[in-house]
């Protein structure tokens, strides 16, 4: 027992640490991949040797870099590839290229070999994929320009990774085998994967299937992992990479219908092992060896930083981009990646990388992707100041959207244009309701507006871009994506520019409702439960229940959920609605500086002794308040007051002018 303690005791503490740091990291709103590394660092056998750097570590490491390549090989698309093929094949092609001939030059005119000197281009040549894929999604920028652009490159640089990993370990033997290792190597790959593509796809689609039919979620993830490691296996024996063999494992399964399914079930082991290969990098790293030289590290990550992003913006503007869009894409491209270090390791293992380069280059790769979020984060300024065109282009866009928005008025701001917003955008117009639509996928707007709808280019994220859709003349505004963490800074943006909007917001789950509604939604609709009630409906009618009945049953629902869907806000054009002139309706009060209501509790003002009910009360920086007869008001909050037009108009008279 005390054996089974000493052993589950750096575990332990390598499991805490890393919980704490991937805390500590989300808290920040930085990617939990850099959690792992400084976990890495600072137990390793370098720093505080909490953990022994051990080949069992570094072996239950190597199945990380598997599942990250497998992850790889499951997004390879034909299809999307020859969709971004000028981008990819261009673009992404080129920077691979010149970036790994830059490292090439500069290795070699240091003096290390010319073995070293490639997997050190290689190494720099490759970006985080996890760390700018994931701030893109965070910024609402993957349909952007200089999004896409960078997107291509990734995968690009993804799939480059593939050939180096099979060269690499062909440059460990002496000079005069190196070039019958390398193609030794190159024809048994070819081999390998022409084999694989001529009858894998066809013998993967059937066992799948037979898989599948024995409707067991245990059988099937365990038939995910047999096939990853088997073929893993099996370029192993064949003198190749394990990683080539999961990349192509990956690649099978993306041609067959499950791909999804095996992307779902392959996800916690895939996350928990990449994080415990990172934490092996981090382990790697000798801290008192990098703070004694760290003039050279810090010079080092100089290099890597400015001379990626000065390439990569000169050739995203060879390529036909934008200043603007060629300054973005090269800061989000700047840092090293994950699959810098999957190189490094292998040739670490190949073992022509001194120890001396190998540290000075894993403490610069670490740092530059530990300060990636913040190059990104500050490249709107960044680009503003060294681009002029960039503020040319910024006013045609907000004078666009005001063009479309200056005659409306009581209008509909629609945020992201996508199925839910067109088809929100039909019944507006059904209505002869106004709206503006803001969306970022420059093809959807360009075909949209040609149809004659009401929709620009734009970021809602950004404040001058809701000032132009006419947001202070708006009735309401609707966020039409169900991005939680993006609508709860959207919804900051909305408030600082009209606390008294209503917003109404789409959500996955009900487990965000309470996120959302704190963050300043008026009401939010979740997918799921509107879901679940259509197909609750559609059942209890197919069973014989009278549809009255269901109809009853589902107001009922939907008043416990949406409050304020017991009556309906008027508008202008309800009149002539023949029969609902005294029908209870909402109605929303602002309590502005000098309304005798500030100051005064709920209870105090007596709106039922009138016949108005308070349906909720909305307050900056609070969301929506619970209307407690004992809750005092404040300046600019909204009161919503349910009741009769002749009671509402009473309310608002003893709410505002006592």
């Amino acid at each position: 027992m005390e054996a089974a303690g000493v052993s589950l005791q750096p575990v332990l503490v390598l499991l805490a640490c890393a919980v704490l740091a991937v805390v500590g990291f989300r808290s920040l709103q930085l990617p939990p991949m850099l959690g792992y590394l400084v976990t890495g660092v600072v137990l390793g056998p370098h720093a505080f040797g909490l953990i022994p750097d051990t080949s069992e570590t570094r072996h239950l490491a190597e199945f990380g870099i598997v599942f990250l390549m497998f992850s790889i090989g499951l997004e390879f698309s034909l299809p999307k590839l020859m969709a971004m093929r000028r981008v990819v094949f261009g673009l992404g092609l080129t920077q691979v290229v010149a970036t790994m001939s830059v490292g090439l030059a500069l290795g070699i005119a240091s003096g290390a070999s010319w073995q070293a000197s490639l997997v050190f281009g290689g190494a720099i040549a490759m970006s985080s994929t996890a760390i700018v894929s994931k701030l893109l999604a965070e910024r609402l920028e993957l349909d952007t320009p200089h999004g896409r652009e960078i997107i291509g490159v990734l995968l690009f640089q993804d799939l480059a990774v593939v050939p180096l990993l099979i060269v690499i370990p062909a440059l460990g033997r002496p000079p005069e085998e190196i070039g019958v290792a390398v193609g030794g190597a190159l024809l048994k790959a070819a081999f390998v994967l022409g084999a694989l593509i001529l009858v894998g796809p066809r013998l993967m689609r059937y066992w799948f299937n037979v898989v599948a039919k024995r409707r067991s979620n245990e059988l099937f993830v365990l038939n995910v992992l047999f096939i990853t490691l088997g073929l893993a296996y099996l370029t192993s024996l064949a003198g190749l990479s394990l990683a080539l063999g999961a990349f192509l494992a990956g690649m099978l399964i993306s041609e067959t219908k499950y791909r999804y399914q095996v992307e779902e079930d392959i996800k916690p082991f895939r996350d928990i092992l990449l994080g415990l290969f990172f934490v092996t990098v981090g382990m790697l790293l000798d801290l008192p060896a990098v703070v004694e030289r760290w003039w050279v590290v810090g010079a080092a990550v100089l290099l890597i930083v400015l001379a990626k992003f000065a390439l990569i913006a000169l050739l995203a503007r060879l390529f036909g981009g934008t200043q603007g869009t060629s300054l973005r894409t090269a800061l989000s491209l700047a840092q090293a990646g994950e699959f810098g270090f999957v190189l490094m390791s292998t040739a670490g293992g190949a073992g022509f990388v001194s120890t001396e380069m190998s540290q000075v280059l894993l403490a610069a790769m670490i740092i530059s992707m530990l300060l990636s979020p913040f190059i990104i984060g500050a490249s709107d300024a960044i680009v503003m100041r060294f681009s002029a065109s960039e503020w040319m282009l910024r006013s045609l866009e907000l004078h666009r959207i005001a063009v479309q928005s200056i005659e409306s008025d009581r209008h509909v701001v629609i945020l992201g244009y996508g199925r839910n917003g067109q088809r929100l955008a039909r019944l507006l117009e059904a209505e002869g309701i106004r709206y503006i639509a803001l969306d970022l996928d420059p093809e959807r707007v360009r075909e949209a507006a040609l149809a004659g709808d009401t929709v620009v280019f734009a970021d809602c994220s950004r404040r001058e871009a809701l000032t132009a859709a006419g947001l202070a003349r708006a009735a309401a505004v609707v966020i039409t994506f169900a991005d939680a963490d993006a609508s709860i800074r959207v919804l900051a943006n909305i408030h600082a520019l009209n606390p008294a909007i209503p917003v109404i917001v789409r959500a996955r789950e009900e487990s965000e409702i309470d996120r959302l509604h704190a963050a300043g939604a008026s009401e939010v609709v979740p997918e799921a439960l509107e879901s679940g009630l259509m197909l609750a409906s559609h059942t209890l009618v197919w069973i014989g229940v009278p549809l009255s009945r269901v109809m009853r049953r589902l107001r009922l629902v939907r008043d416990q959920h949406y409050g304020l869907m017991r009556g309906l806000f008027h508008g202008a054009d309800d009149m002539g609605e023949g029969g609902d002139s005294a029908q209870p309706r909402l109605h929303s009060v602002t309590l502005s500086p000098a309304a005798s209501g500030v100051g005064k509790l709920l209870s105090a003002l007596a709106l039922d002794a009138i016949g108005v009910e308070v349906k909720a009360i909305r307050r900056i920086g609070q969301g929506k308040l619970s209307p407690d007869a004992d809750l005092m008001l404040e300046m600019n909050d909204v009161v919503v007051l349910l009741g009769t037009p002749e009671s509402l108009a009473s309310a608002e008279i003893r709410i505002l002018q006592g």
